[in-house]
Protein backbone atom coordinates (compact mmCIF):
# COMPACT_ATOMS: atom_id res chain seq x y z
CA UNK A 1 0.00 0.00 0.00
CA UNK A 2 2.92 2.34 0.69
CA UNK A 3 4.07 1.81 -2.90
CA UNK A 4 0.59 2.53 -4.23
CA UNK A 5 0.27 5.76 -2.22
CA UNK A 6 3.70 6.97 -3.33
CA UNK A 7 2.80 6.41 -6.98
CA UNK A 8 -0.76 7.80 -6.73
CA UNK A 9 -0.81 11.03 -4.75
CA UNK A 10 -4.37 11.99 -3.80
CA UNK A 11 -6.03 14.14 -1.13
CA UNK A 12 -7.47 10.98 0.42
CA UNK A 13 -7.70 7.24 -0.05
CA UNK A 14 -10.45 4.68 0.54
CA UNK A 15 -9.09 1.36 1.81
CA UNK A 16 -10.94 -1.90 2.52
CA UNK A 17 -9.72 -4.80 4.64
CA UNK A 18 -11.81 -7.58 3.12
CA UNK A 19 -12.60 -10.30 5.66
CA UNK A 20 -10.93 -8.23 8.35
CA UNK A 21 -11.38 -10.76 11.15
CA UNK A 22 -10.34 -9.38 14.52
CA UNK A 23 -8.70 -6.30 13.00
CA UNK A 24 -5.04 -7.30 13.29
CA UNK A 25 -4.14 -5.96 9.86
CA UNK A 26 -6.08 -2.73 10.33
CA UNK A 27 -4.52 -2.04 13.70
CA UNK A 28 -0.99 -2.27 12.29
CA UNK A 29 -1.72 -0.39 9.09
CA UNK A 30 -3.52 2.50 10.74
CA UNK A 31 -0.54 3.14 12.99
CA UNK A 32 1.84 2.96 10.04
CA UNK A 33 -0.14 5.38 7.87
CA UNK A 34 -1.21 7.79 10.59
CA UNK A 35 -0.04 10.79 8.53
CA UNK A 36 -2.01 9.82 5.40
CA UNK A 37 -5.66 10.77 4.92
CA UNK A 38 -7.20 7.30 4.65
CA UNK A 39 -10.82 6.25 5.13
CA UNK A 40 -10.47 2.77 6.60
CA UNK A 41 -13.12 0.10 6.09
CA UNK A 42 -13.40 -3.45 7.36
CA UNK A 43 -15.82 -6.12 6.18
CA UNK A 44 -16.46 -9.49 7.78
CA UNK A 45 -19.35 -11.93 8.14
CA UNK A 46 -18.70 -12.75 11.80
CA UNK A 47 -20.27 -10.62 14.55
CA UNK A 48 -17.77 -12.02 17.03
CA UNK A 49 -14.79 -11.08 14.86
CA UNK A 50 -16.14 -7.60 14.21
CA UNK A 51 -16.70 -7.05 17.92
CA UNK A 52 -13.04 -7.82 18.61
CA UNK A 53 -11.93 -5.61 15.73
CA UNK A 54 -13.93 -2.67 17.08
CA UNK A 55 -12.14 -3.05 20.40
CA UNK A 56 -8.78 -2.63 18.64
CA UNK A 57 -9.49 0.35 16.39
CA UNK A 58 -12.02 3.17 16.52
CA UNK A 59 -11.61 5.10 13.27
CA UNK A 60 -12.80 2.31 10.96
CA UNK A 61 -16.17 1.84 9.27
CA UNK A 62 -17.02 -1.81 9.87
CA UNK A 63 -19.61 -3.71 7.85
CA UNK A 64 -21.09 -7.15 8.34
CA UNK A 65 -21.50 -8.82 4.93
CA UNK A 66 -20.26 -11.57 2.65
CA UNK A 67 -17.42 -10.98 0.22
CA UNK A 68 -19.72 -12.29 -2.50
CA UNK A 69 -22.23 -9.49 -1.92
CA UNK A 70 -20.52 -6.35 -0.67
CA UNK A 71 -22.83 -3.42 0.19
CA UNK A 72 -20.58 -0.79 -1.41
CA UNK A 73 -21.10 1.27 -4.51
CA UNK A 74 -19.00 0.49 -7.58
CA UNK A 75 -15.51 2.01 -7.87
CA UNK A 76 -15.40 2.67 -4.13
CA UNK A 77 -11.89 1.65 -3.08
CA UNK A 78 -8.35 2.57 -3.99
CA UNK A 79 -6.91 -0.46 -2.24
CA UNK A 80 -8.39 -3.77 -1.07
CA UNK A 81 -6.41 -6.07 1.20
CA UNK A 82 -7.54 -9.70 1.54
CA UNK A 83 -5.48 -11.76 3.98
CA UNK A 84 -5.80 -15.47 4.80
CA UNK A 85 -9.50 -15.56 3.93
CA UNK A 86 -10.05 -16.29 0.25
CA UNK A 87 -10.28 -20.06 0.76
CA UNK A 88 -13.29 -19.58 3.04
CA UNK A 89 -15.51 -18.07 0.33
CA UNK A 90 -18.29 -20.33 -0.91
CA UNK A 91 -18.41 -18.68 -4.33
CA UNK A 92 -14.93 -17.46 -5.17
CA UNK A 93 -15.83 -16.37 -8.70
CA UNK A 94 -18.58 -14.11 -7.36
CA UNK A 95 -16.25 -12.74 -4.69
CA UNK A 96 -13.76 -11.73 -7.39
CA UNK A 97 -16.56 -10.16 -9.44
CA UNK A 98 -17.40 -8.06 -6.41
CA UNK A 99 -13.76 -7.13 -5.82
CA UNK A 100 -13.52 -5.93 -9.41
CA UNK A 101 -16.77 -3.98 -9.10
CA UNK A 102 -15.88 -2.06 -5.94
CA UNK A 103 -12.26 -1.40 -6.94
CA UNK A 104 -11.46 1.93 -8.58
CA UNK A 105 -9.74 2.10 -11.96
CA UNK A 106 -6.03 1.90 -11.22
CA UNK A 107 -6.77 0.48 -7.77
CA UNK A 108 -5.01 -2.49 -6.18
CA UNK A 109 -6.36 -5.79 -4.88
CA UNK A 110 -3.80 -7.55 -2.67
CA UNK A 111 -4.47 -11.23 -2.00
CA UNK A 112 -2.31 -12.98 0.61
CA UNK A 113 -2.74 -16.60 1.65
CA UNK A 114 -0.92 -19.83 2.29
CA UNK A 115 -0.21 -21.83 -0.87
CA UNK A 116 -1.20 -25.35 0.14
CA UNK A 117 -0.37 -26.91 -3.24
CA UNK A 118 3.27 -25.89 -2.73
CA UNK A 119 3.57 -27.21 0.81
CA UNK A 120 2.49 -30.89 0.87
CA UNK A 121 4.93 -31.63 3.72
CA UNK A 122 3.46 -29.08 6.11
CA UNK A 123 3.47 -30.57 9.60
CA UNK A 124 -0.34 -30.51 9.75
CA UNK A 125 -0.59 -32.61 6.59
CA UNK A 126 2.24 -34.88 7.76
CA UNK A 127 0.34 -35.96 10.84
CA UNK A 128 -3.24 -35.46 9.63
CA UNK A 129 -3.44 -36.27 5.90
CA UNK A 130 -7.21 -35.73 5.91
CA UNK A 131 -6.51 -32.03 6.47
CA UNK A 132 -4.68 -31.82 3.14
CA UNK A 133 -7.57 -33.36 1.22
CA UNK A 134 -9.99 -31.02 2.98
CA UNK A 135 -7.87 -28.02 2.01
CA UNK A 136 -7.75 -29.16 -1.61
CA UNK A 137 -11.52 -28.58 -1.70
CA UNK A 138 -11.16 -25.00 -0.42
CA UNK A 139 -7.99 -23.59 -1.93
CA UNK A 140 -7.46 -22.57 -5.54
CA UNK A 141 -3.96 -23.17 -6.84
CA UNK A 142 -1.87 -20.28 -8.11
CA UNK A 143 -2.67 -20.95 -11.77
CA UNK A 144 -6.42 -20.72 -11.18
CA UNK A 145 -6.07 -17.55 -9.12
CA UNK A 146 -3.83 -15.94 -11.74
CA UNK A 147 -6.21 -16.87 -14.58
CA UNK A 148 -9.40 -15.83 -12.77
CA UNK A 149 -7.96 -12.41 -11.98
CA UNK A 150 -6.55 -12.00 -15.47
CA UNK A 151 -9.78 -12.82 -17.30
CA UNK A 152 -11.48 -10.09 -15.29
CA UNK A 153 -9.08 -7.59 -16.81
CA UNK A 154 -6.73 -7.19 -13.86
CA UNK A 155 -2.98 -6.87 -14.27
CA UNK A 156 -1.59 -9.63 -12.04
CA UNK A 157 1.75 -10.11 -10.32
CA UNK A 158 1.84 -13.31 -8.25
CA UNK A 159 4.72 -14.82 -6.32
CA UNK A 160 5.17 -17.73 -3.94
CA UNK A 161 7.57 -17.52 -1.01
CA UNK A 162 8.64 -20.99 0.07
CA UNK A 163 10.78 -22.37 2.85
CA UNK A 164 11.83 -25.84 4.00
CA UNK A 165 13.21 -26.55 7.44
CA UNK A 166 13.50 -29.15 10.15
CA UNK A 167 11.11 -28.45 12.99
CA UNK A 168 10.85 -29.90 16.47
CA UNK A 169 7.49 -31.64 16.78
CA UNK A 170 7.06 -30.70 20.44
CA UNK A 171 7.10 -27.01 19.46
CA UNK A 172 3.95 -27.47 17.37
CA UNK A 173 1.84 -29.93 19.31
CA UNK A 174 -0.02 -27.19 21.22
CA UNK A 175 -1.36 -25.81 17.92
CA UNK A 176 -2.87 -29.22 17.21
CA UNK A 177 -4.17 -29.71 20.76
CA UNK A 178 -5.95 -26.34 20.71
CA UNK A 179 -7.29 -27.06 17.20
CA UNK A 180 -6.36 -23.47 16.35
CA UNK A 181 -5.89 -24.09 12.62
CA UNK A 182 -9.18 -23.77 10.76
CA UNK A 183 -8.92 -26.96 8.73
CA UNK A 184 -8.66 -28.99 11.93
CA UNK A 185 -12.21 -27.96 12.77
CA UNK A 186 -13.48 -29.26 9.42
CA UNK A 187 -12.12 -32.80 9.43
CA UNK A 188 -13.72 -35.66 11.37
CA UNK A 189 -12.97 -36.04 15.06
CA UNK A 190 -11.60 -39.53 14.29
CA UNK A 191 -9.03 -38.21 11.78
CA UNK A 192 -8.11 -35.38 14.12
CA UNK A 193 -7.65 -37.58 17.18
CA UNK A 194 -5.61 -40.15 15.26
CA UNK A 195 -3.28 -37.44 13.96
CA UNK A 196 -2.93 -35.85 17.36
CA UNK A 197 -2.10 -39.22 18.88
CA UNK A 198 0.63 -39.74 16.26
CA UNK A 199 2.17 -36.44 17.31
CA UNK A 200 1.92 -37.30 20.99
CA UNK A 201 3.48 -40.72 20.39
CA UNK A 202 6.43 -39.20 18.54
CA UNK A 203 7.01 -36.67 21.32
CA UNK A 204 6.72 -39.31 24.02
CA UNK A 205 9.18 -41.67 22.37
CA UNK A 206 11.59 -38.91 21.35
CA UNK A 207 11.07 -35.44 22.88
CA UNK A 208 13.61 -34.00 20.44
CA UNK A 209 12.12 -35.55 17.33
CA UNK A 210 12.22 -33.38 14.22
CA UNK A 211 10.48 -33.64 10.85
CA UNK A 212 10.97 -31.87 7.55
CA UNK A 213 8.38 -29.12 7.25
CA UNK A 214 7.64 -26.96 4.24
CA UNK A 215 5.57 -23.81 4.11
CA UNK A 216 4.55 -21.52 1.27
CA UNK A 217 2.80 -18.17 1.09
CA UNK A 218 1.23 -16.55 -1.94
CA UNK A 219 1.44 -12.81 -2.48
CA UNK A 220 -0.70 -11.54 -5.32
CA UNK A 221 -1.02 -7.94 -6.47
CA UNK A 222 -3.78 -7.29 -9.02
CA UNK A 223 -4.25 -3.85 -10.57
CA UNK A 224 -7.49 -2.76 -12.20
Amino acid sequence: MKDYIEKNEKPNYNVLDLSCGTGLYLEKQINYFDEVNIRWNGLDLSDEMLKKAKEKVSNVQFTKAKAENMPYHSNAFDYISNNYAFHHYDNKEQALDEVYRVLKEGGIYKLHNIAIHDMPRWWVYHYIPAAYYEDLKRFWNKDVIFNELTIRGLEVNLKIEYRMENIKVSDYIDYAVNRDISVLTLISDKDYEEGLERMRYDVRTNPDKTIVNDFAEMFCIAKK
